[in-house]
């Protein structure tokens, strides 16, 4: 009987990661932890670059979510430029945001976590994937496809490009929108609606079938972190920060994100690369707290667009309190890209959407700068130092991932304490393990800028694949 379980890699998420569990002699799951095995250090990237550059820059921290860092990126050197950009940029930069939130949703929902709903937990992994679901169900994987490629096409529309566009600049956006394509977005509204109606008609009744899952799946009390508007509506690219507590209770309302450190405090750990964030009051590891879609829905009043608040009424139930099981990101995220198409389309028909006037110049006017967004994983941050050239003397980046780092080593332990047996291993166990990692649908590639040192262990093996040699630092 094994006394460490690992599974490396785990699949159907974004970047390289691992999970180790350790049983006791009964073969009982004692301890798990999650492992983000890839070191990127963006933030040292970015010193002794201009900090025009940045959004560009950052834009390239990933391939999945560019647009969340763009966005991120030029809300903090709006700040050093001290400049108010322009109503029609802040629209047209919210309108490429949700665009952003669409395409990684459906990426999560239809691609990555929809096999294992049609299929079972247990299903056999060579149809529990995509192409298994193609088959099994077209509509659905159409539907998927499609809804994806609407998300990005928006965004090449905005920005000339689906990844990496250097669309969105300090002050504002570097082109305007033309009728002609604000008409091409316009036309897509009304399908990627009914994708949504459909698909959420589908998960309701799937959800039946789930019920373990769902009191398992990272299924505990936390705080849930995110942003609200002026009146605690849900919020993605401006307002400010709010935090509740598990049974609902606002303990931190309408806080400036530039003041994000008095509450937010970091911790690492030797043996992962990623980040712990933690709310500074509770201390570490007690100020456990969650982001993204679940964390955005249990915090706001109201998403104030009529077929997500309908929607956000049945998520919560009579009672109206928050909603625990990290199961139900899959859930939030449907609501979202509904919220999502039906303000892309409020927005397009506003006057002022074809301004010309689209970006603020000025030459830096504050020496530091903090751009704070809703990424499709939760909250991010991004805070910059600057000298009297501009040039980037020091950098923070708070991923939403790594917001998300302290639930998702719990979740992990709960799931493998639930349906774990060493004595008696099946795979579709271990599928439950990594399925509660992309129910949180972390983006590692994103998220690995670890403070500190963790510990590497090289293996020299011969062609017959023995280990020769092994170094450990």
């Amino acid at each position: 009987m094994p006394k460490q379980i690992v599974i490396d890699p785990i699949t159907r998420i974004e970047g390289h990661s691992k999970i180790t569990l350790q049983l006791d002699d009964q073969g009982v799951v004692q301890k798990a932890h999650i492992h983000t095995t890839q070191f990127r250090g963006f933030e040292k990237f970015c010193e002794g670059r201009p900090f025009y550059e940045m959004p560009s820059l950052m834009a390239r921290t990933c391939g999945i979510c560019p647009v969340s860092h763009l966005i991120a990126s030029a809300k903090a050197c709006d700040e050093m430029l001290s400049v108010q950009i322009p109503h029609t940029a802040m629209n047209l930069r919210r309108i490429m945001n949700l665009a952003q939130i669409i395409q990684s949703h459906a990426l999560n929902f239809f691609y990555l976590s929809a096999p294992d709903f049609l299929f079972g937990m247990d299903g056999d992994p060579k149809s529990r994937n995509l192409f298994g679901m193609m088959k099994e169900n077209p509509e659905l994987a159409r539907d998927g496809i499609r809804m994806r490629q609407i998300g990005q096409q928006i965004i090449e529309i905005l920005g000339g490009k689906r990844i990496h566009p250097a669309w969105v600049v300090p002050g504002g956006v570097n082109e305007a929108l033309s009728l002609e394509r604000s008409g091409i977005i316009m036309k897509m509204i009304p399908e990627g609606i009914d994708i949504m109606k459909r698909t959420l008609y589908w998960f309701r009744w799937m959800m039946e079938k789930y019920q373990p899952e769902i009191g398992t799946f990272g299924n505990f009390p936390s705080l849930f972190l995110g942003l609200v508007d002026a009146n605690g509506n849900w919020e993605h690219y401006d307002g400010k920060l709010r935090i509740v507590d598990p049974a609902g209770n606002i303990i931190a309302d309408h806080f400036e994100p530039q003041q994000y450190m008095k509450i937010i405090g970091e911790a690492v750990e030797p043996w992962t690369y990623m980040k712990f964030p933690y709310y500074k009051p509770m201390g570490y590891p007690h100020g456990m707290y969650r982001v993204g879609p679940l964390a955005r829905l249990n915090i706001i009043d109201a998403f104030g667009t009529p077929l997500a608040d309908q929607e956000l009424e049945e998520f919560r139930g009579k009672e109206r309190k928050p909603v625990l099981s990290s199961f139900h990101y899959h859930w939030a995220r449907l609501i979202e890209i509904l919220h999502a198409m039906e303000s892309i389309e409020k927005m397009l028909n506003d006057p002022e959407i074809l301004s010309k006037h689209i970006r603020a110049t000025a030459d830096p006017n504050c020496y530091e700068g903090v751009g704070v967004s809703e990424a499709p994983r939760g909250t991010l941050i991004h805070h910059y130092k600057i000298d009297e050239q501009g040039v980037v003397t020091w950098a923070n980046l708070i991923i939403a991932t790594g917001h998300n780092n302290l639930a998702m080593n719990r979740g992990i332990l709960q799931v493998a304490k639930n349906f774990v047996d060493g004595t008696n291993l099946q795979e579709g166990m271990l599928n439950r393990v990594e399925a509660v990692i992309r129910a949180f649908d972390p983006c590692l590639s994103c998220s690995t800028h670890a403070n500190g040192k963790m510990a590497m262990t090289i293996e020299l093996l011969d062609y017959e694949g023995n280990r020769v040699s092994t170094l450990e630092q």
